[in-house]
């Protein structure tokens, strides 16, 4: 994602092709949110499920999906990623992904946005998207869609939010930017208020329909073995 950010909003040809901010946000979308899809659905995420978030990864576990005794392993390597991943753009990119306005793709909040907006803004996004993705993963026929749903919803995060509050949705995809960049200000809000999000969604999602102890792989899908899920029994 930082490299899609570093062409698109960075200092590039493209960028100076596409001067409407707006504009720049939708198109970093479009492309990060097929992205999000191929990760799910290559063979890595079929096997593990493919969250890339932790605040996916507890709301799988609230939601009967995901083992308890996993969730902690699970975010520590989701953390952990998104540094690797800034670390390596900087290297391959040089001084134009750490100097303004890329700052290493690190997300602030619009202007007159506190911390509390930021804060409700995270939350209620991404308690939409673990709502309606536990809501899929509850009938057989909407399972596979899964992660074209979570890649539209990303998509249409960052371009209706990233001018307001960031649009980031994901702790991990926050932490990795702000801890390299020293941009933390904010960094506690992007951090919490997606689990907390994600916790009260699968908290009503698991009242109001009846749970399921479904396999994580279901999230791409498919069995463990690959092959498509069929029937309403699975």
């Amino acid at each position: 994602m930082v490299t899609i950010v570093r062409w698109v909003a960075g200092p590039s040809p493209v960028s100076d092709a596409i001067p409407q901010i707006h504009l720049k946000l939708l198109i970093t979308g479009l492309c990060g949110g097929p992205l999000l899809v191929a990760l799910i659905r290559s063979r890595p995420g079929r096997i593990s499920g493919g969250h890339l978030n932790p605040a996916i990864s507890l709301a799988m576990w609230r939601l009967g999906v995901f083992r308890g005794a996993s969730v902690l392993p699970y975010i520590a390597a989701q953390l952990v990623g998104p540094v690797l991943g800034v670390s390596a753009a900087r290297a391959l990119w040089g001084p134009a992904v750490g100097n303004p306005p890329l700052v290493d793709a690190a997300l602030q909040p619009g202007p007159g946005w506190s911390a509390g907006g930021l804060f409700v803004a995270e939350a209620v996004s991404v308690g939409v998207l673990v709502y309606l993705a536990g809501l899929f993963l509850r009938f057989p026929k909407l399972a596979p869609l899964v992660p074209w749903l979570v890649g539209f919803l990303i998509c249409s995060a960052i371009a209706l939010l990233g001018t307001i509050a960031g649009g980031s949705g994901n702790p991990a995809g926050q932490f990795g930017p702000a801890v390299v960049s020293g941009r933390v200000g904010f960094l506690w809000a992007y951090l919490l208020a997606p689990m907390v999000g994600s916790a009260v969604a699968a908290a009503v999602l698991n009242r109001t329909h009846s749970r399921h102890a479904v396999p994580t792989h279901r999230l791409c899908g498919t069995h463990a073995d690959g092959s498509a899920l069929r029937g309403s029994g699975q």
